[in-house]
């Protein structure tokens, strides 16, 4: 199934303006990829740092509001994802490290329709400067006994 979806991908214009038959298709998409990554990463590796507990001195309220920019970075390298992925699909259907890319962004999407459905968000976005977030919003930690006493 997915080997006659990319056969029929790679047959349509769209993959043949970004297989090269438009020269500056590819360096945009990876100009505006690396943005979006910018956005995104930027984004949600502040909130989470301190979420974490670093840069306490940081609210938590005035992060979040900064999440439509990492939906925008996501969106961004979605569509140029996709783009990459048209011009040359057997190039990635059969590459393991893509793969795992893409669990690994499944993964992300789980995390965050967990904090946004559970109601989480609410309860971090009231989080003052100086402050530590729910208990909840961290991962746990199991203090781990020696087994020799």
């Amino acid at each position: 199934m997915i080997e006659t979806v990319s056969a029929w991908l790679h047959s349509t214009r769209l993959s043949w303006a970004m297989a090269g038959g438009v020269p500056w298709l590819w360096p945009l998409c990876e100009t505006l990829h690396f943005i979006g990554l910018a956005l995104l990463m930027g984004v949600v590796s502040v909130f989470d740092l301190r979420m974490l507990g670093m840069a306490k001195e940081l609210p938590l309220g005035p992060l979040q509001r900064l999440m439509p920019l990492a939906v925008l970075g996501f969106t961004i390298n979605l569509v140029t994802g996709a783009l990459f992925f048209t011009g040359d699909p057997t190039r990635y259907i059969h590459n393991v490290a893509f793969g795992f890319k893409l669990l690994f962004i499944g993964l992300a999407g789980v995390n965050v329709i967990l904090f946004y459905v559970t109601g989480l968000y609410r309860r971090v976005d009231g989080v003052g400067a100086g402050h530590d977030v729910p208990a909840a919003a961290k991962p746990s930690r199991r203090r781990r006994r020696c087994c020799c006493g």
